[in-house]
């Protein structure tokens, strides 16, 4: 028989609390760490070109909001339903060479100007003949790292200090040198585009996935929670390793999803969703909505971001009451065309729609229903794609290229007066009845708002029929419409595919779809809060996680 040394009480003792200790520690992780994740899949690394709101956002956090920004951008490209997707596949235009060279020469010029060098040059140069080489290298070390978004290499330091080293031979100028160096970092590809480069992954049970290097988890990170580029801590955190570790990571997701930033990202997050770009360029035949104008369109898609970041971030709300709310911000403008006084002049007040309005949610707002009609008259076809494909994630396919509008637009004023009446005609088209048969029903209901998003109970003298439906659910009226959307089981889940789309940059995989449904489950178990759906994005494994075979 073996016998065992018998433990003293006192080390019994201490083998029992550290046991416990580091129970409760494991559990404390797993609470923090909330449901378990799905292990993570992943994608390629990302080459996506800067938008024009990170770009100024960029250069305003690295040197200063007074450093002018004088460019014309030209018009994005929007994929997936997204124009941050679309970055990641936007090619480079003759015409954005040229602004992007406009926009180089105004920043570099005003950095380097007597009013700001003090502030951004860290170092006084010696005095000629000499060029002195260490304190421009100092400043291209130093402005590069926040440029480029991680450190330069050698070659790269070399070649732009050689950059303002001939500057300075031919104009005699340090400074001047250094506008040439400056110049020519800010028409980097390393700066114009989100690089994105991965770490070797290490094969695991016939896996092989790989993760993103600090630096460009740092970027990632930084672009999803502020729109703009990483902060002088967030770059050190990168440098010291500490986006390597949960805790560490936890530490810089809480402190930018906690700064004034962070409502920037949810503003640009949602213009983009929702495509309020679009009210940039939108026209209205000035005779039938003469209310229509440059002003109001700004002040639509205004109210709007305004109404989701006061129920989202202010309020801290539920993502589904945005299609029920009732609150408004309005200005005078908008006053008259909702028919409601304001009497603030030139500024913004808070108030709310009353329920015969017919004003439930976002998409009852004149920003959704501008956007989605044609400049002379309404489109229920419009309004049902976009509530589709905006907010529920569906596809619907383009309509045949020998589509028939003739109906549509003929029956207007006469036999046909209205539009539900008037849209019938493709019912009995087979090429168009399968897809109207699920836009039509929805923006039929919208019909009691015209082509501008103004209320109305009669068009051409005969009463909206505003009777619709929604996959089962029936309904006559904009709440109807209003409730049907926020309680639609894909409402929440569109929001989070989109949300981890605009954070990645691309598409999913048919391999992350166990991901989605992990990231649905965490929104439902945070009261649909979108914060805290976007920590977990930020903080799990497959945000930086780069697929097999894609490790480049």
């Amino acid at each position: 028989m073996i016998h065992l040394p018998t433990i003293p009480p006192v080390l019994r003792r201490r083998l029992i609390i550290g046991a416990v200790v580091a129970l409760v520690a494991a559990l404390l992780w797993l609470a923090m760490r909330g449901p378990v994740e799905p292990d993570p899949v992943g994608g390629p690394p990302m080459l996506r070109r800067l938008t024009e709101e990170q770009y100024r956002s960029s250069i305003a956090q690295i040197f200063s909001p007074e450093i002018p920004v004088t460019a014309r951008f030209e018009a994005p490209v929007r994929m997936e339903g997204l124009i941050a997707v679309g970055a990641g596949a936007a090619g480079m235009s003759p015409y954005a060479i040229e602004q992007y060279e406009t926009a180089a020469k105004s920043v570099a010029g005003a950095v380097l100007s007597a009013e700001h060098r003090g502030t951004f040059v860290p170092c006084t140069p010696a005095g000629a003949p000499a060029f002195d080489r260490n304190c421009a290298e100092q400043f291209i070390s130093q402005t590069g790292r926040r440029l480029f978004r991680r450190p330069l290499t050698s070659s790269e330091l070399t070649s732009f200090a050689d950059a303002a080293a001939g500057a300075y031979q031919n104009v005699g100028n340090f400074h001047a040198g250094l506008e040439m160096a400056l110049y020519s970092m800010l028409l980097s590809p390393h700066f114009l585009f989100r690089i994105e480069t991965a770490l070797p992954g290490d094969s695991d049970g016939g896996g092989d996935t790989a993760e993103l290097d600090a630096w460009s988890k740092a970027s990632r990170l930084s672009f999803f929670l502020t729109n703009s580029t990483p902060d002088d801590e967030l770059l050190q955190a990168a440098e010291d390793g500490d986006l390597d570790s949960y805790f560490g990571l936890r530490r810089q997701v809480d402190r930018l999803a906690g700064s004034p930033q962070f409502a920037g990202a949810v503003r640009a997050f949602f213009a983009d969703m929702l495509q309020l770009d679009a009210m940039n360029a939108i026209s209205k035949d000035p005779a039938i909505f003469p209310a229509f104008t440059v002003d109001l369109a700004a002040d639509a898609r205004e109210q709007t971001l305004r109404t989701i970041t006061q129920h989202l971030l202010e309020d801290g709300g539920d993502y589904r009451d945005l299609f029920t709310t009732q609150k408004a911000w309005l200005t005078r403008p908008l006053g008259v065309a909702y028919r409601i006084p304001v009497a603030t002049r030139g500024g913004w007040e808070e108030s709310e729609f009353a329920p015969e309005s017919g004003r439930f949610g976002i998409q009852s707002q004149i920003a959704f229903l501008a956007s989605h009609a044609h400049p002379g008259r309404s489109s229920p076809t419009l309004r049902g794609l976009a509530v589709r494909e905006i907010f529920l994630c569906q596809q619907v396919p383009d309509p045949p290229a020998n589509v028939d509008f003739t109906a549509v637009e003929a029956g207007r004023g006469g036999a046909k007066p209205t539009m539900r009446e008037r849209l019938s005609a493709h019912n009995d088209q087979p090429a168009c009845a399968g897809c109207h048969k699920v836009m039509d029903p929805l923006g039929l209901t919208l019909e009691n708002f015209d082509g501008m998003g103004m209320w109305r109970t009669h068009e051409d003298g005969a009463l909206i029929d505003s009777a619709g439906s929604l996959d089962g659910a029936e309904f006559n009226t904009t709440e109807g419409l209003a409730n049907a959307l926020r309680n639609h089981r894909e409402t929440p889940r569109c929001l989070a595919e989109r949300l981890y789309k605009s954070a990645v940059g691309r598409d999913i995989t048919w391999d992350e779809r166990p991901y989605l449904d992990w990231l649905n489950n965490i929104f439902a178990g945070d009261d649909y809060r979108l914060p805290q759906l976007m920590r977990a994005i930020a903080l799990s494994d497959n945000f930086f996680a780069i697929a097999a075979g894609d490790n480049r």
